[in-house]
């Protein structure tokens, strides 16, 4: 029986972009559900800063995912501005097959034209030329549909627990949702769980929830 694996992406992340090298290591009966969520949104939600929103991290960021990029031969190159707004890029993807979402094939070539051929898609200009170059209509783009599409993934995004991208949540063939596995240095154990969905209920894992917090700190106010 197929087991689903909820592929939870913005347009706006090279990790989202360097991951898809990994994908063909996944096992045969899991079956990939790329689902575009607003990374903006998820951030609010946890009241978190993005990595490339944090000055210090900016750079570094920017050079892991290059790094990563070359390490598993996925070829990444920043689009002249980053962060940029990827909202329109995103409907576009999420209101794609009537509001099913872009497929993985086409969510491959989303971040090819974004982080391995550098262009931009935060302007007009630059979504009509996303959509020509995925062969997909440019009013999706706009269309009431696909805002709905992009809002409900990013509110099933924040059920499932995530909060960055990218992020796998998978499901067994009961449809129920497992952990959430965030960022490309998780994969491996995505893999692992994937091989043994009982991993986590056994030490030194099992414990973990038990763990207290010893303090917490104030939000910072942004206003």
């Amino acid at each position: 029986m197929k087991r689903r694996l909820d592929f939870y992406y913005d347009l706006l992340s090279p990790y989202a972009h360097v991951v898809l090298a990994r994908l063909p290591e996944l096992p045969a009966d899991v079956t990939v559900r790329p689902r575009a969520i607003l990374f903006g949104a998820v951030l609010a939600h946890h009241g978190q800063l993005g990595p490339a929103e944090i000055e210090a991290k900016r750079l570094h960021t920017y050079r892991q995912a290059v790094f990563l990029g070359v390490t598993l031969g996925r070829a990444t190159m920043f689009p002249p501005r980053h962060p940029f707004n990827p909202l329109a890029a995103l409907r576009l993807l999420a209101g794609a097959h009537d509001g099913a979402g872009a497929d993985l094939e086409t969510v491959r070539g989303a971040f090819d034209f974004v982080f391995s051929q550098g262009h931009p898609v935060d302007t007009p200009e630059g979504v009509a030329a996303l959509a020509e170059r995925l062969d997909l209509d440019p009013a999706l783009a706009t269309a009431e549909a696909s805002k709905a599409a992009l809002r409900a993934n990013t509110e099933d995004a924040v059920a499932d627990g995530v909060f960055g991208v990218p992020s796998f949540v998978p499901h067994d063939s009961g449809g129920v949702a497992g952990p959430v596995f965030w960022g490309v240095d998780a994969f491996d154990m995505l893999l692992a769980f994937l091989d043994d969905p009982t991993i986590f209920e056994r030490p030194p894992y099992a414990a973990l929830n038990q763990i207290e917090i010893g303090v917490r700190r104030e939000k910072a106010n942004r206003a």
